[in-house]
């Protein structure tokens, strides 16, 4: 036996190549091993922060006695399924069919050709080492009727990918219903949709904040400001350092799961900084710089590149960083301030979490507060934070996911536009350069990198969605040409390799490696679909050069989606949210100017309707399309304010350029 993950680049599989499982990475040699030995396929997928993986690790797959019992009876895979998300793709959509969920650990049995034949989540041991005797005998004894349930769950899979459905066009009334129907599943107690768990809905949160600015909706914004208040009040968001972990597990933000992802913390950063934007709310702002100060802090790698996630676990417990009891509190602050700290977190004898302890939430509103109550509360917190540092800490993901950091620079170039936040753009374009340079390889990216080291697995759509979203972002940044070049040559390789013949996606190339199932998910989850990704690519990047073509490959994309946003609009927010923008034209704003400081910059930012794309610097600027031919205007800074490509007449105040933009 000869477990196979000791050279993998994914954290997670590195966590299980001391199993006694004679694990194998996914890879054509281990289905041809299955073939051989005429043996099925155990196919374990998860990802290194996750706390039922480790559970099932330390339960299952550290066991002699399970090992020797998979061994003997199957080939066993271990996937990270956020290094082959399309992998994973296509085993959760079969685990979802046969058991009406899906999660991870995700555990599928399947033919040496691949095709699932049973599927799982978590199991306990007991129930585990059954299931093995179980799936062994019926490959052994029933051969015909497995084989045959694993062709008809492929059928059924590949039957439910939504390619050649219905379509809907992109319409005001479209998204306007998408809103009046996300209004109706408001908590509006708690904020937020749904009931427990309980997910930061970032991506609904962008579609209202645009929906908001195109028709003027107090009540979608009121439904942002709500849900953005009550999750940074709440355990979901770390009180003390910054940073939102992945759900809630009750439906008022109190406790969370602990694992902290960059892409929840990427598109929470566009929230608060939007909502600030338009409504100068200081606790937007505190959110906003905190959640940015987290991602430079805490995921930064040391070869370039933000990890992937914190872990949920510290030393195999569950939230152990991060709880306290009001003795903790006490002997971190002393007697007086102890007391003031429970009483402004909520730390209670009780408890709100395990064993008598409590998840730090913010009782009351501290951004409002006098000077020197805020005073008081940024020493406690930076006193229990000292002790907290002291404390074991949770594991790190630190392999770089490419869609990722493309949302990490979209959101740190935002925030460092309209904030005036020097160390995200510094980070924004340090982060492109590490893409650019490490993941683009022979024009096509690939997924991951650890420690400065590109992986195989191939990039899919999203991948080049949100990267070339991420490289538009730059190019407004900082006025260079590059990071537009390389945004439509990634674009190009989506229109070329993924597209599906009738507008949508794939998400996986046309040349990349064969599955039971070609993925084509347009659904919005935990982060953008490849679909809504690549259109927010499309229409930027059109948007900035003026080549229609690529507008109109996003409008076709969109029509694809069109009833999934009018029907479900909690499962296409990022759909929704570039659909506003297409609507709005998108604005095209050019700041001719030999000023970066200018105050027509900082207006345009401030006040740009959804979508805009804003680019500025000395007229006929070299590798920036919107400043050709845009002179100043006597000598003064002048504001080109285009729509769908018709343009105003340049305006010189910042007055003409808010009442143009207003208007």
């Amino acid at each position: 036996m000869a477990n196979r993950l000791a050279s993998a680049t994914s954290p997670y599989l590195l966590q299980h190549a001391g199993n006694p499982v004679d694990w194998w990475p996914w890879c054509d040699e281990a289905f041809a091993q299955a073939r051989e030995r005429d043996v099925p396929v155990l196919i374990s997928v998860g990802y290194a922060a996750c706390h039922w993986c480790h559970v099932m690790a330390h339960e299952s797959f550290e066991d002699e006695g399970i090992a020797r019992q998979v061994n003997d009876g199957f080939v066993a895979i271990k996937v990270d399924r956020e290094e082959r998300p399309d992998v994973d793709a296509v085993y959760m959509t079969a685990t979802q069919a046969m058991t009406g969920q899906g999660g991870w650990p995700m555990t599928v049995f399947a033919t040496p050709d691949g095709q699932p034949f049973f599927c799982g989540t978590y199991f306990p041991k007991a129930n585990f080492s059954r299931l093995l005797d179980s799936v062994a005998t019926a490959w052994r004894d029933q051969r015909d009727a497995v084989v045959k349930q694993g062709s008809a769950v492929v059928q059924a899979i590949g039957g439910a990918q939504l390619v050649g459905g219905p379509t809907a066009p992109i319409s005001a009334q479209l998204l306007d219903g998408a809103a009046t129907r996300l209004a109706k599943e408001h908590d509006e107690r708690y904020g937020g949709f749904g009931g427990a768990p309980k997910f930061p809905p970032h991506l609904n949160l962008l579609f209202l904040l645009r929906h908001h600015q195109r028709t003027g909706s107090g009540e979608v914004l009121e439904i942002v400001r709500h849900t953005a208040e009550q999750m940074a009040r709440g355990g979901i968001y770390d009180q003390l350092a910054g940073g939102f972990a992945r759900y809630a597990v009750d439906n008022t933000w109190t406790v969370p799961h602990f694992e902290k992802m960059l892409y929840d913390n990427a598109l929470l950063l566009r929230v608060y900084t939007q909502l600030w934007r338009l409504t100068g709310d200081p606790l937007a702002r505190r959110i906003a710089d905190e959640t940015a100060a987290f991602l430079l802090r805490d995921l930064a790698t040391p070869a370039g590149g933000l990890a992937s996630a914190l872990d949920a676990d510290t030393e195999g417990v569950e939230g152990l960083t991060y709880a306290w009891t009001p003795a903790q509190l006490t002997e971190a602050l002393g007697e007086e301030d102890g007391a003031w700290a429970a009483d402004l977190f909520q730390v209670t004898p009780g408890g709100t979490f395990e064993h008598g302890s409590s998840v730090l939430v913010l009782a009351r509103d501290i951004d409002d507060a006098a000077d020197e109550i805020v005073q008081r509360w940024r020493g406690v917190r930076d006193r229990l934070l000292t002790a907290r540092v002291r404390r074991p800490q949770p594991a790190r993901d630190d392999k770089v996911v490419a869609s990722w950091n493309g949302l990490a620079i979209t959101a740190l170039a935002e925030h460092a536009l309209v904030l005036d936040a020097p160390a995200s753009r510094e980070a924004a374009v340090q982060l492109a350069g590490v893409l650019a340079d490490r993941h683009l390889v022979d024009g096509r990216l690939r997924r991951v990198s650890r420690d400065g080291v590109a992986g195989e697995p191939a990039g899919v759509l999203e991948d080049y969605g949100a990267v070339a979203e991420g490289f538009c972002a730059v190019h407004q940044l900082t006025g260079d040409g590059r990071w537009l070049t390389l945004a439509g040559s990634l674009l190009d390789v989506a229109l070329a390799h993924f597209g599906t013949g009738d507008g949508g996606f794939y998400d996986t190339a046309d040349d990349a490696e064969r599955l039971v199932t070609r993925p084509a998910d347009p659904t919005d989850n935990a982060t953008p679909s490849g679909l809504s990704a690549v259109c927010a690519g499309l229409v930027a990047y059109s948007a900035l050069t003026g080549e229609s073509r690529y507008r109109e490959a996003a409008d076709k994309a969109l029509e694809t989606v069109g009833p999934l946003i009018g029907e479900h609009p909690r499962f296409a927010g990022y759909a929704a949210a570039v659909a506003e923008a297409v609507l709005a034209g998108p604005y095209e704003i050019a700041v001719a100017t030999r000023d970066p400081q200018d105050p027509l910059i900082r207006a345009a930012h401030r006040h740009a309707p959804p979508g805009t794309v804003i680019v500025f610097g000395a007229p006929d600027q070299a590798g920036v399309p919107l400043l050709a031919e845009r002179p100043l205007i006597d000598g003064r800074a002048a504001a080109y304010v285009c729509r769908g490509f018709v343009c105003d007449r340049p305006v010189t105040t910042v007055e003409e350029l808010e009442a143009r933009l207003k208007g």
